[in-house]
């Protein structure tokens, strides 16, 4: 499963092209199609747009399709939210120094829910196999909803805020380390089909 998005590789930090200020939605678009297309022919088996353009599950499924990649799944995230725990991950990576602004006209508002059923229809209708809500825990009610409502596998992603939160607790002693496993299984509760979470290595560990 591989990420398509513009963000690893722009010098102002963000998913898309970048013009006066503006993102260039349908620009952009046309380059995750040819990034889409290098993966598929690598062997990449679900690509997963995480840049949230505008009508982008339609054109990579299309370019995928042309060129013969019929079988390959797209996992969309449908359902990113402009959130502040996103923190931990872009201090790593170095990106939130270079992000210029904000990512507030392409992700979306944590205030709106009705957004989220828009999308994701949006996105099965322009053919998703999967889609995505991120951030996971402060999203259960989404995660609900995009459940009720569509007839498809939805991943939730405990993003890298979430996990610093809880790992600091327990390291502190606030909580303990079961909070871990409650907070995905929360999450599972919610109506998430798979989950995508830092804490991969640590409920492996617990299994053997």
């Amino acid at each position: 499963m591989c990420d398509v998005a513009l963000d690893p590789y722009t010098s102002h930090g963000h998913d898309g092209i970048l013009k006066d200020n503006k993102i260039e939605n349908d620009l952009t678009i046309e380059i995750l199609v040819k990034q889409s297309l290098l993966q598929a022919e690598m062997g990449c088996d679900i690509i997963a747009p995480s840049d949230m353009m505008d009508g982008r599950i339609g054109k990579i499924r299309n370019g995928l399709d042309k060129k013969g990649f019929k079988d390959t799944q797209i996992i969309s995230y449908a359902v990113k939210y402009a959130s502040n725990f996103y923190g931990p991950f872009r201090e790593a990576v170095g990106s939130k120094k270079n992000l210029k602004g904000n990512k507030k006209t392409y992700q979306m508002d944590f205030r709106n829910s009705s957004e989220a059923l828009r999308e994701v229809a949006l996105d099965v209708k322009e053919g998703a196999d999967i889609v995505m809500v991120k951030p996971g825990l402060p999203y259960l009610d989404i995660i609900r909803s995009v459940k009720d409502n569509f007839r498809i596998p939805i991943f939730s992603y405990q993003v890298s805020g979430e996990y610093s939160l809880i790992k600091n607790g327990i390291k502190r002693g606030i909580v303990n380390e079961d909070a871990i496993i409650e907070s995905l299984v929360s999450l599972k509760r919610s109506g998430s089909n798979a989950i995508v979470t830092y804490f991969s290595l640590e409920i492996a560990n617990q299994l053997k």
